[in-house]
């Protein structure tokens, strides 16, 4: 795995500023003092004003314009600002005011190319003091933000607002594109002009906290968002709980303000105890949205998913073939299908535990972690085991965070249960949330997944996610303690997903929610890839993984070959190809010729998923309201390529044009299993230069709806 302490994060940070006042640091901070952060494409300068505060001159700004108070970098509420502050603080005696001012700063290399930035702000009336924490990755343009706030008061100060960041950008022409949804319509983009007044995307979920917005956004500086030209930044929160992004414009500046979402999350912090806000990564382009995400991607196969330079197998879900319907002989029949169209990693789903109340629904048995004994009488050892023989990885299902009420564990510990006293249980999917803030939940769970993860033989598992929260009530916190749940949950949380990626380092987890309740890097960095959406229509997953490639790599990306929709195998299957190559199909009962495309699929993802999984993605033409898609990725060393167009609509044979190929390179065309009965590749097998494809392009064997081409390009 991955150390993720390396992250490093460039940013884009113009600044300067003359401010009036009387320092209070005269005799320590010499008035003006500027800190520089620097990385390949960005700088940004704070400076210390003659009040002996720090501020920011915005992104994009004039640096000729007076700094004001507004331009604070990390405004406090209570002392002279009107604007939504970065932190609200009421201290140990009820002063609900703060000031902070500069009192140094320290920069440790960490690595060659990596330095941590810590700036330490401080409030002369009281030891409270806040470290504006960069983590920065020079050569990248990728930053990693956070605050930690510390105090040693004589008694508990209460936090309300505590942002991870809140960056200054000028208001000219500044675009957001951010990302709205719900279950299976995940991950839709609206583009806006952000305007005077306040813009925010919030969730106030706790749990399965993306499901209607993703913590991920672009501000745009130069007009909407293009692929290769403009101004972008990209931010992406790595928080899994109910989360904030707040953009501010009083007409002069627009401050983005990001971090845990305060409603409802006062946090009581004792003396000498430090609050750590969650990470924000921003990544920055001055050539569009492509460079961007590339920049991004690299990133995330670095630090932000575990095993990011290994290519993912090809898995087989048993869920399309028996539902909750199965038995030791039912599944180990699936096998042999299996492994005849190349699958490497087999998938059991859900329904595989449960005695005194059987997992044969989605009504009861989420709690009863023991094997069926009806189903699999001796455990899922010889099940996996059988799987093993054949030649197949074995992989699970597990919800550990959740519970139904018809279940023993629930019988015997009601007061585990996320719920507000005095009131009705209000169930969705027939289940409630654990409540993990409880030392006992938390053993309980670590027992679940450790024995389950334990057997014998398996190498995978889903670890799912099927309820939010909406009524927050713990038994175990105390009842000034309540709205530290939000907060608390969520840390006890990753400490469980650490202990579990450090306790099997060699197994493989997939991180789902009902679909895209749980996206986010806070999560990820734990998990090798992430389930985007219940919905697999290909002609919907289409522009749904355009959309998630603007900040996820396409290998973390599971997409499934599937019924759904019932479009053509061979277009299903070039879908799947383009991310991380999955199936969810009765293999047994499906039709020869679209096994005979679906054992050609898997062959040629095999060829060519090294390229997909770890090379550089250039999004070429955009699906969104389009006759086709078109995408490519091109190999680390630019001698192979691969393209892939999606035909939405009835439409022409274009010629569609790669991007990122080495101009003087050489490279042979070869459409990777072709559609039966069609047409074949007008240049297959010919050999041009990068130069050539480039400017003018290939022309794909497919044109009328929901047909699809993919073109292997090497030497």
């Amino acid at each position: 795995m991955q150390k993720n302490f390396l992250i490093q994060y460039a940013t884009v940070f113009a600044t300067g500023l003359i401010c009036a006042g009387t320092s209070l640091f005269a005799e320590t901070v010499p008035p003006h003092e500027t800190v520089s952060l620097k990385t390949a494409g960005f700088k940004i300068d704070f400076q210390v004003g003659d009040d002996g505060r720090l501020y920011q001159r915005a992104i994009g700004a004039n640096e000729n314009e007076r700094l004001q108070r507004w331009d604070e970098v990390y405004p406090q509420w209570g002392d002279g600002y009107i604007w939504e502050p970065a932190l609200e603080v009421v201290h140990a005696d009820g002063n609900t005011s703060t000031a902070l001012k500069y009192q140094g700063v320290t920069r440790t290399n960490l690595v060659a190319g990596i330095e941590l930035v810590r700036i330490k702000l401080g409030d002369p009336a009281y030891p409270f003091e806040v470290a504006l924490c960069f983590r920065l990755h020079h050569d990248r343009d990728i930053v990693e933000q956070w605050t930690e706030i510390r105090h040693q008061e004589p008694g508990p100060v209460t936090l309300g607002h505590m942002a991870s960041t809140s960056l200054l950008l000028a208001p000219t022409n500044l675009y957001l594109t951010h990302f709205f949804g719900d279950w299976v319509a995940e991950m839709n983009p609206t583009t806006e002009q952000l305007t005077p007044g306040t813009k925010v995307l919030d969730s106030k979920m706790g749990v399965r906290a993306d499901q209607f917005r993703n913590p991920s956004f672009i501000l745009s500086l130069d007009g909407p968002p293009v692929e290769n030209t403009g101004r972008v930044l990209a931010g992406s929160l790595a928080w899994s709980g109910s989360f904030q992004c707040a953009f501010d414009d009083n007409g002069r500046s627009v401050r983005a303000l990001c971090g845990v979402n305060p409603f409802a999350s006062a946090y009581h912090l004792n003396p000498n105890e430090t609050f750590t806000t969650p990470v924000m990564i921003w990544t920055w382009s001055a050539r569009g949205l492509g460079e961007m995400s590339r920049k991004l991607h690299a990133w995330a196969r670095d630090f932000g998913l575990r095993d990011g330079h290994q290519t993912r197998a090809v898995l087989l879900n048993n869920w399309e073939a028996t539902g909750f319907d199965f038995d030791f002989k039912r599944i180990a029949e699936l096998y042999e299908p299996a492994k005849q169209v190349g699958t490497e990693l087999f998938l059991l789903d859900d329904g595989w535990f449960g005695n005194k109340y059987p997992r044969v629904n989605d009504r009861a048995g989420l709690g009863d972690w023991q094997p069926n004994h009806q189903r699999l009488p001796d455990g899922l050892a010889p099940l996996a085991g059988e799987a093993v023989k054949r030649g197949l990885r074995f992989g699970i299902w597990i919800e550990p965070e959740m519970v139904n009420p018809k279940s023993e564990l629930f019988e015997q510990h009601p007061d585990w249960v996320i719920a507000q006293p005095k009131r009705e249980l209000e169930l969705q999917r027939n289940q409630l949330v654990l409540d993990l803030t409880r030392p006992e939940v938390q053993q309980f769970e670590w027992k679940i997944i450790n024995d389950v993860l334990g057997v014998p033989d398996i190498s995978y598992a889903k670890w799912d996610c099927n309820r939010y929260l909406t009524q927050p009530g713990s038994s175990w916190l105390a009842p000034d303690r309540q709205s530290h749940l939000w907060i608390d949950y969520v840390h006890a949380l990753y400490a469980l997903m650490d202990r579990t990626a450090k306790t099997f380092p060699n197994t493989e987890l997939m991180l789902c929610s009902g679909g895209g309740g749980r996206v986010d890097y806070g999560a990820l960095k734990y998990f090798h890839e992430f389930w985007p959406s219940d919905n697999t229509d290909p002609m919907v997953r289409v522009p749904m993984q355009w959309d998630y490639s603007y900040f996820f790599p396409p290998m973390a990306i599971a997409s499934h070959v599937t019924h759904s929709g019932n479009r053509p195998m061979h277009f299903a299957c070039a879908v799947a190809m383009s991310a991380r190559f999955g199936m969810d199909l009765d293999l047994v009962k499906l039709p020869a010729e679209d096994k005979a495309v679906l054992t050609g699929a898997i062959s040629a993802y095999k060829r060519v998923r090294d390229v997909t999984q770890l090379g550089d993605l250039y999004r070429l033409e955009s699906p969104h309201g389009a006759v086709r898609g078109a995408l490519n990725f091109v190999s680390g060393d630019r001698t192979r390529a691969v393209v892939f167009v999606f035909q939405l609509k009835d439409g022409q044979a274009l010629p569609v044009r790669p991007q990122g190929l080495d101009p003087a390179g050489r490279y042979l065309i070869h459409e990777a299993n072709p559609a039966p009965g069609r047409a074949a590749l007008p240049q297959e097998g010919k050999t041009l230069t990068g130069e050539e494809l480039m400017r003018d392009g290939i022309i794909p064997s497919c044109a009328k709806a929901v047909e699809a081409c993919v073109i292997e390009l090497g030497p």
